[in-house]
């Protein structure tokens, strides 16, 4: 560097003996600018800055002794003052900037660090919150299975009339809890980014019935007229996720039938052809119930929000229903829009997208549907660690003419697939000494009896990742606890087709087991 300006120093002495007119004025400007140029470049290292500037400072000098005896010499040395003068408020005030630039970049890199530390201690919470929960939902599950399973084999026996009211009392209250236990869990999914969907092949009418089977007995009960429609192209198959669409539909339906007092819900399929492989849907719901106000409108998607708090007292819920089926509608890329007017009812419109699928695809199934066989006694191994839960998948096997054995771990069972043949083994997944995936996997890896015999395991879990383990594992279908013995009933029935025809009902047990 210091050569580099030795070499540019020369430009000022040029300029000045060149004899020009403006040779002077020139060689000054040189010397300043060369100054100005080498200070501000290295003004955070003022004695690098002075050493490297020394040409300059010898060109200066040469010019200051050829001005000795001349009218110029003293006002030239004056100028040389102001200079160093100038040169130093220059470097002081670049250095204070820096100063500055560098504090203020300090303190930045400091908040950065605090708000990431901030973000992974938020991050980290929340998947404790999220474990957390799957632990909680594992340990209420578990004895609410004992509860409503021994009530729906109560419920086969002889009571007499005030028996079987309390025990509606215990199924309905039951029921109830592990509503608001999944409303809390799908809450906090969907938070967490974590709600998962699945594609697959659904046939428009089996949803139809899916979605309305369980309402029409409701309406009816209370008096209403429940009334359904398909209105333009509505396709036989499409491809999506069809639990979750029921469970967005399932809410819309349920609060029309539950905050409707006298006449009639209507549910409406529309479909819309966007082009050959697409179709938009429209699911409508309306009612003649008292309406919402505008101020109402406002707030109704809010979390654990209810229009009017004597909602709460008189039906109960959490506030979360249109909440998660409206996030739900979102995350598949559709919405959720109402239309109300106080005194003449509500519509609420769950609008979404959809792919065609082939017909061929819908009739692929058959062969494994004509068969099963579902009227012969199976051979049942349940393996179960919960004494409670074992009597009471015992007692509904004998029940229902099944021969049924039970384990109590999986590596027992182990041991008894290795002795005897079974046609279905029911396996819970948590136990100790050896846990029932493992015990699954040991099972698919050997060559023993029932290598190729269905496995169904039983999660209290209500995370999705729980069950594409067991699914992974070799298990051909899973049901969540408490167990709905009507999708049992189902796979059950399925059996004959070995396993192939098990997993083919995956799908469909799923949606019974979440929205039971």
């Amino acid at each position: 560097a210091t050569v580099t300006t030795a070499v540019w120093a020369i430009a000022p002495n040029l300029a000045w003996f060149s004899g020009h007119v403006f040779g002077h004025s020139l060689a000054l400007a040189f010397l300043i600018c060369g100054y100005v140029l080498v200070f501000s470049q290295l003004r955070t290292s003022p004695r690098q800055a002075i050493v490297i500037s020394s040409p300059y400072g010898l060109s200066a000098a040469v010019i200051a002794i050829s001005l000795w005896g001349s009218d110029l010499f003293w006002p030239f040395l004056a100028v040389i003052p102001f200079t160093a003068a100038g040169l130093f408020v220059l470097v002081t005030m670049s250095m204070l900037r820096e100063e500055r630039i560098r504090a203020f970049q300090d303190h930045q890199a400091h908040l950065i660090g605090e708000l990431e530390a901030a973000r992974d201690k938020a991050n980290a919470a929340s998947d404790a919150k999220s474990n957390f929960l799957g632990v909680i939902s594992h340990e209420l599950r578990t004895p609410m299975n004992g509860v409503l399973g021994a009530a729906q084999l109560l419920g086969a026996t002889r009571l007499e009339p005030s028996q079987r009211e309390y025990l509606s009392i215990i199924r309905n209250s039951g029921d109830n809890l592990l509503s608001l236990l999944n409303d809390i869990l799908d809450m906090t999914k969907i938070e967490a980014g974590k709600m998962t969907f699945e594609m697959v092949d659904v046939s428009v009418a089996d949803l139809h019935k899916r979605v309305t089977g369980p309402f029409q007995a409701q309406a009816e009960a209370k008096g209403l007229t429940f009334v359904t429609h398909f209105e333009g192209d509505v396709p036989a198959v499409v491809r999506g996720d069809p639990l979750r669409v029921c469970q967005v539909i399932h809410n819309l339906l349920s609060n029309a039938v539950k905050f409707t007092e006298a006449g009639q819900v209507t549910y409406t399929v529309t479909g819309e052809k966007i082009d050959e492989e697409r179709v938009r849907f429209a699911f409508s719901v309306r009612d003649s119930g008292s309406g919402i106000s505008p101020e109402d409108l406002a707030r109704l998607f809010q979390p654990f929000t209810q229009v009017d708090a004597s909602s709460t007292r008189r039906f109960g819920g959490t506030g979360l229903g249109l909440t998660i089926a409206r996030r739900m509608a979102n995350i598949m890329g559709g919405d959720i829009v109402v239309d109300s007017q106080v005194g003449e009812g509500s519509t609420f419109t769950f609008a979404c997208e959809a792919k065609v699928v082939e017909w061929a695809h819908e009739t692929a199934a058959e062969p494994i549907v004509a068969d099963l066989d579902g009227g012969g006694s199976l051979n049942v191994l349940v393996v179960e660690d919960h004494p409670v839960n074992r009597m009471i998948l015992d007692a509904w096997m004998n029940s229902a003419g099944h021969v049924s054995v039970s384990a109590e771990n999986g590596e027992i069972a182990v041991s008894m697939a290795a002795e005897s043949r079974f046609d279905l083994i029911i396996m819970d997944v948590n136990m100790p000494v050896m846990d029932g995936l493992t015990a699954t996997r040991t099972i698919r890896a050997g060559r023993g009896l029932n290598v190729e015999t269905p496995i169904v395991v039983l999660s209290a879990s209500a995370r999705s990742e729980d069950h594409e383990a067991g699914l992974d594992a070799g298990a051909d279908a899973y049901l969540n606890k408490p167990i709905d013995f009507a999708a049992l009933t189902q796979v059950m029935n399925r059996v004959g087709g070995g396993r192939a025809a098990v997993r083919a009902l995956v799908d469909s047990v799923a949606t019974a087991a979440e929205a039971a």
